[in-house]
């Protein structure tokens, strides 16, 4: 009698390179990877994988003045931000989750509580925002592909952030204005409440976030107070486009 089958004996391969590949890599990469050779095709933004850890701020708290103030800078990531990394890990080890990525629970949050939706929506949105700013530069401009396919989809780079800028002054309260690639690989502009996100399964707008604005109070109030406008005016200055390039290649639209 054979101690194993071709399957098991593929298996156990199988699963053997899988942990040494998470000793390696660590999970966030693995993820990726196995992603990437599911088959043919990426998946929609795969490469981009979100750790359930707060990483550090790509600059210093004053880099942005005088678009964002260094004290609005410390009070978001320090204590915002980072409520939202720590209440997430809690969620998860309350509930049991083993999902490998934040994008993971995301795309399924109806199965999760508001808790988990508060939090990972949180925590998602912030390390993306982050990233998505630098300190500000003259002429910033998005990449020639970029601007390209912003302007095919909504006229010009100008009438894109006038529609993009209307999203984050009509959303009520709080939440988060959205550059994004819907399922259908076309780009639209939304707003969410709260710290819900494109990704999510629920809420009217789904797909791959490729810029974000954060429009709750405390990311502006010290300095613009209830003037939001001029917030969003002024957020242009900063924007990280080369990141957000990155984002947009991950979609599958260069």
């Amino acid at each position: 009698m054979k101690s194993s089958t071709p399957n098991t004996r593929r298996q156990f391969i199988t699963d053997t390179a899988k942990a040494a590949a998470y000793l390696t890599l660590g999970s966030s990469a693995v993820s990726s990877v196995l992603t990437a050779c599911k088959g043919p095709k990426l998946a929609m933004g795969a490469g981009f994988s979100t750790a359930f850890t707060q990483q550090p701020l790509p600059y210093s708290y004053d880099a942005l003045e005088t678009v964002i103030d260094q004290k609005t800078m410390e009070i978001h990531y320090s204590k915002h931000a980072a409520a939202y990394s720590t209440n997430l890990r809690d969620a998860i080890k309350a509930e049991n989750v083993t999902s490998l990525t934040v994008e993971d629970i995301l795309k399924n949050i109806s199965k999760y509580s508001i808790k988990m939706r508060n939090n990972a929506g949180g925590h998602y949105n912030h390390e993306m925002y982050w990233q998505s700013m630098q300190p500000a530069k003259v002429n910033n401009a998005p990449t020639a592909s970029l601007l390209e396919g912003i302007s095919k989809a909504f006229g010009s780079f100008d009438a894109f952030k006038v529609k993009f800028a209307e999203a984050a002054k009509a959303q009520f309260g709080s939440g988060w204005a959205w550059l994004y690639v819907d399922n259908n690989k076309k780009l639209q502009i939304g707003s969410t409440a709260n710290q819900d996100n494109p990704l999510m399964n629920v809420g009217s707008i789904k797909g791959f976030p490729v810029l974000g604005i954060d429009i709750w109070e405390h990311a502006y109030y010290l300095k613009y107070q209830n003037k939001r406008a001029d917030y969003i005016e002024n957020w242009w200055k900063v924007i990280n486009w080369n990141y957000i390039a990155t984002r947009w290649a991950a979609v599958g639209m260069v």
